[in-house]
């Protein structure tokens, strides 16, 4: 039995973890839209191709709802810090969060005082490219989601540890909840001062590897595309991708008499000089991410709106298709790939292969767009705009098997392996409620006791949780639990899972219920 409640345990934390993931992710999808088209209609070469847009006051407006929308992928590993506890802790919730703030930025402020002591701390030109960025005007390393989903975790365990702690009677005001937040930023100042001496080990890698992709010939392209996709979410793909844009990792060219290195540095000039760009600059651009962004990413998304229950797909098209319109749109995309980046290493490996593929192809066939986004305003802007000189027609037909491919096998993994992507597994996500059980108040009085009884007794439940009108347990036998006994002490229906997860439907009162039999056990 004790092997299974410890499975059962980490299925019950992976599928909570799972979850807090979609709070900050509904935000970056919306605040991807803002971002991306701000962002787009402030950009020159977009208002030299579409001169009515330089109006003052269309630019002002541009740029506001750009800034706006800065604000979620500026801050997204806080809001993970701060989500996954919120989500993950069954108690004082608010007391969480806050610890995951708290503890995010202190441990940030520790890696500033590591770094600061050895010297290490980059000016402002080398930030980028030495891994360092800020985080609330702290400089620190650059760590992305992963430094967030590290600091959420152990705030997370921290505060399961130690809400309800009694301090000895001096220091009796830092008892329980109190205690969460200091201790939160002891730990993780502790684990600030550790990382600075362990990040230095992937940088050096990601520099090996740029190295790497410039000997590789006609395979540098898919190095760099896969690499890029790799790393995304440890945050370590902006060495890398500072490292090809703006360094000679990314080739050296003379353009007009003048030597230039990095292929973004490449592009630009020769764009601004109106001479033939270089396909072996943008073989690194914009044109490698477009049959996976524009194409790929959005048959995902139809790939996962098709195989959720068809009662829930109406509650899912909003996420979707703003997770859709930022990638396709404006080569934002987190909120499609934080979708299944979590629940299927598998479907990720084959999204990072795909990607990598896609900037081998575009350089083999010689298409020349540039620029950093790869969506559609790139497309337009960058291939469609500038002749077919560029081939641009060439995105269409390779992003068409894109599609069909990713449609084909997203759909056929997630039907296999019954993966919970949104709209799937209800009793892992939100339940679907019938208009009984909304409206049904229940009992009037309920017998605790008894319920508990009914149930296997204290010694036969795992954890206890409630939603709406349900009650959630994971219990360690559900043939001990007595559903005939439940609907007599009023229970309006009983639903087995599995052999451990089972939902007592009890109607409104449910939160009355649960919390009678805390106090029972």
């Amino acid at each position: 039995m004790s092997l299974l409640k410890t499975k059962s345990s980490k299925m019950e934390f992976f599928q909570g973890l799972g979850k807090t993931f979609m709070l900050p992710v509904a935000l970056l999808a919306f605040m991807g839209l803002l971002l991306g088209i701000g962002s787009s209609f402030t950009s020159p070469a977009v208002i030299k191709q579409l001169p009515f847009l330089g109006n003052p006051t269309l630019q002002l407006f541009f740029s506001f709802i750009s800034t706006i929308g800065g604000f979620a992928f500026s801050y997204l590993p806080v809001m993970f810090a701060m989500a996954i506890p919120l989500g993950l802790v069954r108690k004082e919730k608010g007391v969480a969060a806050f610890a995951g703030f708290v503890g995010y930025t202190v441990m940030n402020l520790a890696i500033n005082f590591v770094l600061n002591a050895r010297g290490m701390l980059a000016n402002e030109e080398q930030l980028r490219t030495s891994g360092q960025g800020m985080v609330f005007g702290i400089q620190t390393l650059e760590m992305g989601v992963l430094g967030g989903i590290i600091a959420g975790l152990i705030v997370y365990k921290l505060h399961k540890r130690f809400y309800r702690i009694q301090l000895h009677d001096s220091f009796s005001f830092f008892s329980g909840v109190r205690f969460v937040p200091i201790v939160s930023s002891l730990v993780l100042a502790l684990t600030g001062l550790i990382i600075p001496f362990v990040w230095p080990l992937f940088a050096t890698g990601i520099a090996l590897i740029g190295i790497a992709i410039q000997k590789s010939g006609v395979f540098g392209p898919f190095l760099f595309g896969s690499g890029e996709r790799l790393l995304l979410p440890f945050g370590l793909h902006h060495i890398l991708v500072a490292m090809i844009r703006f360094t000679q990792a990314g080739g050296t060219e003379t353009v007009a008499g003048h030597e230039v290195s990095g292929a973004l540095n490449i592009f630009y000039e020769q764009l601004s000089k109106g001479v033939p760009i270089s396909p072996q600059a943008t073989a690194f651009l914009s044109q490698g991410k477009m049959p996976t962004f524009i194409f790929g990413l959005p048959a995902v998304a139809l790939a996962m709106y098709h195989t959720a229950a068809p009662e829930r797909r109406a509650s899912i098209k909003g996420l979707l298709l703003s997770g859709v319109v930022a990638t396709a749109v404006t080569g934002i995309t987190e909120p499609i790939e934080f979708l299944f980046l979590f629940v299927s290493p598998l479907l990720w490996f084959f999204h990072v292969v795909m990607t990598g593929l896609g900037f081998m192809v575009m350089s083999m066939l010689g298409v020349t767009i540039g620029n950093t986004d790869g969506g559609i305003l790139d497309f337009l802007i960058f291939g469609l705009l500038q002749g077919n000189g560029t081939k641009w027609y060439l995105v269409i037909i390779v992003g068409l098997f894109w599609f069909a491919i990713y449609y084909f096998v997203f759909k056929t993994v997630i039907i296999k392996k019954n993966l919970p992507t949104p709209g799937r597994i209800i009793k892992y996500e939100d339940t679907i409620y019938s208009e009984e059980e909304l409206k049904s108040k229940g009992s009037s009085q309920y017998d605790a006791e008894e319920i508990l009884k009914a149930l296997g007794g204290k010694e036969n439940l795992i954890s206890l949780d409630n939603c709406v009108t349900r009650l959630r347990l994971v219990v360690e036998d559900d043939s001990r639990v007595k559903d005939e006994k439940l609907k007599e002490l009023g229970a309006l229906g009983v639903v087995h899972l599995d052999t451990q997860n089972i939902q007592v439907i009890i109607g409104t009162k449910v939160t009355t219920v649960r919390n009678e039999l805390e106090e029972l056990l």
